[in-house]
């Protein structure tokens, strides 16, 4: 199939749009500086130089192309995440872009569109599992993400199989949030901030891009992406020590507390099921519970230095 794939050089995309070329596919990716267009022309994917604000010029770009896949944001680091005015250019992505991509591939007559999502902002639920049907409790600053799941929606609507993956928490070797979660832990501190036995939710970023690649054989609709064994903060913990041949103690107390709104979401217990998506596609993670997977994280970085 003939994809076209906006955030094709993101932490996910990366990863996804190389996933789709070993399984046979012509991708087309979004390229915004010559670097990055040369990275993806070296992986067998045919860049394009266009914004997703660009609506007529996006439009042409994504004419012939079967699939279209929206995998692009712009998650602010940890030291800027603190400000209102740092998630701007992601509701942007989220909102105008997907408005434009969708608007894009039903001009095109593509026949499946792929929103990327999130799948940890869930109401807390203590040890029970959450659904794709559980009731949302969503900071306003992340609001927009639901404005991108109903162009997916729209694109259903207007005859297409539009298919939303909420994504649990990304961690992966090269993600910049791993990186800071790693030095976290090796200075003996939990990077894991909220109650102890709470549960967070997780998802291997290899784990992520081959249910990108599964997502091209599910019907419409929304779908939760996580591990199979979702673990506590305390077992996460735990599982990083001991890939890292560390003690961990305790995060500094009132750290889950400090960001106010922005951060009262690390306090919930969000038990993430993927059974539905599991049952639709075939998908099984190769990372299901967290010990295997950050002991890869932990390789991968080392051989990174």
């Amino acid at each position: 199939m003939r994809i076209f794939v906006a955030g094709a050089t993101g932490v996910l995309g990366k990863r996804a749009t190389r996933a789709l070329v070993a399984a046979g596919h012509d991708v087309t990716g979004i390229a915004r500086t010559p670097e990055k267009a040369a990275q993806l022309r070296d992986a067998g994917i045919t860049p394009v130089t266009v914004g997703l604000f660009d609506a007529a010029a996006l439009s042409d770009a994504v004419a012939g192309h079967e699939v279209v896949m929206n995998l692009a944001t712009h998650i602010p680091d940890v030291r800027s995440a603190m400000r209102s005015r740092a998630w701007d250019e992601n509701d942007r992505i989220r909102t105008e872009g997907a408005r434009n991509l969708v608007d894009a591939a039903i001009a095109a007559t593509a026949s499946r569109y792929i929103q990327e999502s999130v799948g940890f902002f869930y109401e807390d639920g203590g040890d029970e599992w959450r659904v794709e049907d559980t009731p949302l409790a969503v900071p306003e600053f992340a609001a927009s993400f639901q404005t991108a799941e109903a162009e997916a929606s729209r694109f259903t609507a207007s005859g297409g199989v539009g298919v939303v993956l909420r994504f649990s928490m990304f961690y992966g070797a090269g993600a910049s949030h791993t990186d800071t979660q790693l030095k976290t832990a090796r200075l003996g501190l939990s990077p894991f901030p909220g109650p102890k036995d709470a549960y967070q939710s997780f998802i291997h970023v290899d784990d992520a891009a081959a249910a990108v690649v599964a997502a091209l054989a599910a019907p419409a609709g929304t779908y939760n992406v996580a591990e199979d064994e979702p673990a506590t903060r305390r077992e996460l913990a735990a599982a990083v020590g001991r890939a890292l041949g560390k003690r961990i103690s305790w995060s500094i107390p009132g750290m889950a507390r400090m960001g106010g709104a922005k951060t009262e979401y690390f306090r919930r217990s969000v038990r993430v099921s993927n059974r539905k998506f599991k049952a639709a596609t075939g998908w099984v993670p190769a990372y299901p519970a967290p010990d295997l997977g950050w002991q890869q994280v932990v390789a991968e970085t080392s051989t990174l230095r």
